[in-house]
């Protein structure tokens, strides 16, 4: 139990790493959930609209703005081009309609005018254009078949009129689950940086040239000393991970003791082992305590930033996940974001999780095995 107390006595003397990287975590974490209700409403937003109009109000050119008006913000600009193209630039418009001259009798003869437009590009400008689309589509079906401009206006008025109602079918807590999502996923740098730097460090102690000369003259057998190590190292983590769960159900709440918050929990587990492994390999290969933080830069900081941990995984370009799956983060990270979005279990939708945890199984293995290939070549050595 010699190399078990001494290995709590060097981590007692280095625990304000292990503070330092949790306290990254509850403040980062904490800053970005912060409390907001949750909406299962749907509302559409109206754009801004100017109109343009060069013909005369009357009939169809009248209902059409009539139409419009109803389902926009019309804005008033001044009426020259110049200033137009400013109040788009500076989005004080969203969507400008320009109505042509002659554009009713046009219409009513079967010319199909075309209305030109202008348009910030943006998702309210996306909304108007359907409000156009919408209502020059209807009205072309009826004029084909209705020649009495009063009958075709209430022919088309009657159909726009028609709504369909939108009833929102999920339950799942989208804001729970998004802050349940950041918090794991950045979770994933201060789980990996943490281990890396503790568990190296530690090691790298008892790879001191005394301490090396102490144990191999000792009695105990350099595989007991091994077993005695990866056992502290694996109650180090398992607390650690237990500690980052508890504040996980301090700091997100209700939705941890869902389905998905199980989840969670089950591929925090799998990627804190996978960390465990991985800091053992580095803590073999590494004999200098002062090269140590900078692999934990490297390391933590650049799969977080590679693997979505602190940019989201859709802001990133095809080429940098491309190296991502290089690393057992991602596979951590894009479990995380799948979760947040998952309404029903069953073998289909587990799928892609079961294969991403094995995934992460896998790099521990590997990890395993070429940590117990190093250190058998540096005993050789000595």
């Amino acid at each position: 139990m010699t190399v078990f107390k001494a290995f709590w006595k060097i981590l007692n003397k280095n625990k304000f790493i292990i503070i330092m990287y949790t306290a990254f975590l509850i403040g980062f974490g904490g800053f970005n959930m912060q409390t907001s209700e949750n909406t299962t409403s749907y509302v559409a937003t109206k754009p801004d609209i100017l109109i343009v109009n060069y013909d005369e109000e009357k009939g169809i050119t009248k209902d059409l703005i009539r139409y419009i008006s109803d389902n926009s913000n019309i804005v008033d600009i001044a009426d020259n081009e110049e200033a137009r193209n400013d109040a788009l630039f500076y989005r004080d418009v969203n969507y400008i309609i320009y109505i042509p001259e002659n554009y009713n009798n046009d219409f009513m003869d079967g010319k199909n005018p075309k209305i030109d437009i202008k348009s910030t590009g943006d998702y309210q400008s996306s909304f108007a254009e359907m409000l156009v689309t919408r209502y020059v589509k209807v009205a072309n079906i009826y004029q084909r078949m209705v020649k009495d401009e009063d009958e075709l206006i209430n022919k088309i008025n009657d159909t726009l009129s028609k709504e369909t109602e939108v009833e929102i079918t999920s339950k799942l807590d989208t804001n729970g689950l998004s802050k349940a999502a950041f918090y794991y996923n950045f979770a994933s740098y201060s789980i990996l940086a943490a281990l890396v730097y503790v568990i190296a460090l530690i090691l790298s102690s008892f790879k001191n040239k005394n301490i090396h000369k102490r144990t191999t003259v000792s009695k105990t057998h350099y595989r007991t000393i091994n077993r005695q190590l990866l056992l502290s190292n694996c109650i180090l983590s398992i607390i650690l991970w237990l500690f980052y769960v508890v504040l996980s159900f301090i700091l997100i709440g209700k939705v941890m003791f869902s389905t998905q918050g199980l989840m969670y929990l089950l591929n925090s587990f799998v990627f804190t082992m996978c960390a465990t492994t991985m800091a053992l390999l580095i803590g073999n290969l590494v004999t200098n305590k002062d090269a140590i933080n900078g692999i934990v830069n490297v390391v933590a900081l650049g799969s977080s930033f590679l693997c979505g941990a602190f940019v989201p995984m859709e802001w990133l370009p095809d080429s940098v996940l491309k190296i991502a799956h290089l690393l057992p983060t991602y596979y951590y990270i894009s479990t995380n974001e799948t979760l947040k979005t998952l309404e029903e279990f069953n073998f289909e939708t587990l799928k892609p999780i079961i294969t991403n945890m094995a995934i992460i199984l896998g790099f521990a293995v590997l990890f395993m095995i070429l940590s117990n290939v190093v250190s058998k070549k540096k005993r050789k050595i000595a």
